[in-house]
This record gives structure tokens, C-alpha cells and sequence, in this order.
């Protein structure tokens, strides 16, 4: 790469990180506002208690800053976080940083590994369909990749629990490591219990991206099939699996590269229901058991961390896009 690409790589990025501040930022703002708006607070439900009264709800909410003017609690919100500090988690009552830091590597964990087994997957399944169109093979395989990519993502959850969890026990239910005996398993062992609790909610995210993948990549392969370079390499003599597998895959994965950055966001959606089903302690979890309980700062630094993580991702997917590409360099 020469002196002009890597001006344009480092052009793309500074610009594409000052994209992903202000993103987070106006992500940051909506979420506060919204979730400070909502009728209610924390200490609604304390006061069904009949221990509770009004006046002990009121000092919980001062010692929170919750009885301060909205856009007092947001100004300090900002200049904690601008510290490192998110706040007091008020169902789990420890610090939220600390929440995170246990949720988000389950989270990265779950949804790298469905990204790697959804696009190896669907890019695999594509060039199947692409070197037979229109055999019964192809059909199969895209009526099979039509049904998953149709399915509600709680509908096969569900339906991957009641088969490999239920029907055929060969995969743990739920969490993300036996509770029990994980603690006393040897090394080799830990291991072999995590990728356990890993497998169902993987594939199922897998199946669900790699449906989308094989559908878009067997369409960009037989566009690029008929090209010239296409009819060269034949021409010389080269294997079918090498015209397949390197001349042709090579060129049609350029656009595949932009549908990377475009799953960023659905993966971490998909991870938020998918990890409520299969139990899986990520963020999706925290989210929702936040959600579930008003905990305003939980929530808002949940929503912080996602929002961080995908327009990181989308950065990554843009610059690998900006490799495989020079056309694109500096636009």
C-alpha cells in the first residue's frame, strides 16, 4: 500500500471515529432522556412493601440525585462517564463498571463466534449453490437458507432448546458454564464445559446470519461467473474448484465485506433476545434485567458499551472494505 492509500486509511478512520462519538453521544442522550421520562422510578415497586413509606422512597431517590432537575442529572451523568464512572447498579448493587466488565467479553464471545460460523457458513453454502444453479442441490440449499433467514430469532431459540437441549440432551440448557462443577474442572475440562454452553446459542445466531450471507454471496458468485476473467482462467486449463475457489469467490466477496459491517447491528440485537432465552449472562442479559427493574444507570451504560462496540465493528468492517477495495480509499 503506498503513501496515498494509508492517507486514505487514516483519513477514513479519523473521520468514521468522529461518526461513531457523535453517534454514541445522541444514542447516549435519547436513552437518557427516555428512560428518566418514563412514568415511575427505581423505587416504585418498594412501595408496595408496607414497611416502605413515601418519605423512605424519598431519600432513596435523593441519595441517587433522582429528585435533582433532568438536565442537572444528565451534566453530571456526562462528567462521570467522561471519568470512567457509570454509576451504582440499583438491582445489583455493586458498581456497573464492574457488570459490564463480566457481561460484555460473554457477549464478544457469543457474537464473534456467530459471525465467524454464519459467514463460513454462508459463504460455503453459496459457492455449493453457485457451481450447481439450478440443480436439486441448490434448490434445497436455498429453500433451507429461505426458512432460516424467515425465522423469528426467539421462535428457533426456542425450538434449538427443545430439540439438542431436550429431545436429544447433547448440549447444555442454559447459562454459560455448569454452576456447579465448572469451579472444580481442570483446564481442558472448564474449556470443554464452556464451548457446551456456547454451541446452542452460537449456532443459533449463526444460522441466523449465515442464512442472509448464503443468499447474498450465491447471487454476487453467478454475477460474477460470466465475467471475462472468468472465461481466461478456464481458457488456460485451471480446476473449476480453483476458478471457483480463488478468481472467482475472490471478487465476489468485496460487497460480502459491506454485509459484515450491516450484521454488526443484528447480531448484537439477535444476542439480546438469543441470550435471554439460553440464560447467557452478556449484555443483552444485563440489558434486559435492567430494563425489567429500572435501573436507569445499568441500562444507559448498557446501551453506551453496544452502541461503542457496533460502530467500532462497523469501523472494522469499513477499513477491511477499504483494503480489499482501493477504489474506495479517501471517498
Amino acid at each position: 500500500m503506498g503513501s496515498a492509500g494509508r492517507r486514505g486509511v487514516v483519513g477514513t478512520v479519523v473521520s468514521r471515529l468522529l461518526q461513531a462519538v457523535i453517534v454514541v453521544a445522541i444514542v447516549t442522550t435519547i436513552v437518557f432522556v427516555l428512560i428518566h421520562i418514563a412514568p415511575g422510578d427505581p423505587f416504585t415497586s418498594a412501595m408496595d412493601n408496607p414497611n416502605v413509606t413515601e418519605a423512605m422512597r424519598g431519600r432513596w431517590r435523593a441519595m441517587y440525585g433522582l429528585d435533582r432537575p433532568l438536565l442537572e442529572q444528565y451534566v453530571r451523568y456526562l462528567s462521570n462517564v467522561a471519568r470512567g464512572n457509570f454509576g451504582w447498579s440499583f438491582s445489583m448493587h455493586r458498581p456497573v463498571i464492574d457488570v459490564l466488565k463480566d457481561a460484555l467479553p460473554n457477549t464478544l464471545l457469543l457474537a464473534g463466534t456467530a459471525l465467524v460460523l454464519g459467514f463460513a457458513g454462508g459463504i460455503g453454502l453459496a459457492v455449493i449453490q453457485a457451481t450447481r444453479p439450478g440443480s436439486r442441490t441448490d434448490r434445497t440449499l436455498g429453500a433451507g437458507s429461505m426458512f432460516f433467514y424467515a425465522m423469528p430469532d426467539f421462535w428457533l431459540a426456542l425450538m434449538m432448546m427443545l430439540i439438542f437441549a431436550y429431545w436429544l440432551p447433547w448440549f447444555p440448557v442454559a447459562g454459560a458454564v455448569d454452576p456447579v462443577m465448572h469451579e472444580y474442572m481442570g483446564p481442558l475440562a472448564a474449556l470443554g464445559d464452556r464451548l457446551k454452553h456456547l454451541a446452542l446459542p452460537a449456532i443459533t445466531l449463526a444460522l441466523l446470519s449465515g442464512a442472509a450471507v448464503a443468499r447474498y454471496q450465491r447471487a454476487e458468485l453467478l454475477r460474477v461467473l460470466p465475467d471475462d476473467f472468468v472465461r481466461t482462467a478456464r481458457a488456460k486449463g485451471v480446476s473449476e474448484r480453483r476458478v471457483m475457489w480463488v478468481h472467482v469467490l475472490r471478487n465476489a466477496l468485496i460487497p460480502t465485506i459491506s454485509l459484515l459491517g450491516l450484521s454488526l447491528p443484528v447480531l448484537f440485537t439477535g444476542a439480546v433476545f438469543i441470550e435471554r432465552v439460553f440464560a447467557w449472562p452478556g449484555m443483552g442479559w444485563v440489558i434486559l434485567n435492567g430494563v425489567a427493574t429500572r435501573d436507569y444507570p445499568l441500562v444507559t451504560a448498557g446501551v453506551i458499551v453496544a452502541a461503542a462496540t457496533v460502530t467500532l465493528g462497523s469501523l472494522g468492517a469499513d477499513l477491511l472494505y477499504s483494503v480489499a477495495d482501493p477504489r474506495i480509499r479517501g471517498r
